[in-house]
């Protein structure tokens, strides 16, 4: 079987991860190969999946009746408990500072099925009368942000975790600013193929990361694991595809 946690991995959490891997494989008695670098929907959808962290958004739209929610991190970053947010960034020099003067601005996002950097800003625009059609598609939220910070994009939704590591560890961090956070949504579920282990995954998974020393708990944001409901998750509008 195979396991990868995908979604704040930079080598700066190399440690981290590693460690929350090997606490995992402790409990869970059986043998799994680790995977770096590995996500996307034939990842998540790969029939030998042990665990894997995924995004609400995919998860609504693709993942649904293939995969099992094992369960969601609880977050350090005062949301909810298992919910998360985005941060709305712009540049620091930028004179608009409420998300409203950024209609009509040029959006960086990751991925159009992300939700904390594409359904989240679209939602929170739909909300109050508009939409972004001005867009810059870039791959990643590092390099959503970098984009706003070198003026390739005005605007960007970054999810509140890799918010924390870019104002931690990218020099060009200091040239931006919040502006604003979108409303919290069910955070990044951890899932697996195996219906029959998604329980003893949740349980071993939460030991887990009570056993992270306090360091890289504080690095990863993470300090437990609670179940949210698939209809939850559901719930969120997912906006339409660029």
């Amino acid at each position: 079987m195979i396991a990868s946690f995908p979604m704040y991995e930079r080598p700066e959490t190399a440690d981290a991860i590693a460690q929350l891997w090997s606490n995992l494989q402790t409990h869970i008695g059986r043998e799994a190969q680790f995977k770096s670098n590995t996500h996307g929907l034939a990842h998540w959808r790969d029939p030998d999946l042990l665990i894997s962290q995924t995004c609400g958004m995919p998860y609504r739209l693709h993942l649904h009746g293939q995969v099992h929610l094992v369960g969601t991190p609880v977050s350090t970053l005062g949301d909810p408990r298992g919910y998360y947010h985005s941060v709305i960034i712009a540049r620091q020099d930028d004179p608009r500072d409420s998300f409203a003067e950024f209609e009509g601005a040029v959006l960086a996002y990751n991925d159009a099925i992300s939700q904390s950097g594409w359904a989240a800003p679209q939602n929170m625009a739909r909300s109050q009368g508009f939409g972004f059609s001005n867009l810059l598609e870039t791959g990643g939220h590092r390099a959503s942000s970098q984009a706003v910070a070198t003026g390739k994009a005005e605007l960007a939704a970054i999810d509140a975790v890799t918010w924390s590591l870019i104002t931690r560890f990218d020099p060009w961090a200091d040239r931006l600013k919040v502006i604003d956070r979108t409303p919290p949504t069910p955070a990044l579920p951890f899932i697996t193929s195996r219906i029959e282990l998604a329980e003893p995954l949740y349980e071993a998974m939460a030991t887990a990361i009570d056993e992270l020393c306090q360091d890289n708990q504080a690095l990863l944001c993470l300090k437990g694991i609670t179940q949210i409901a698939a209809e939850d998750y559901l719930a969120v509008p997912s906006p339409p595809l660029p």
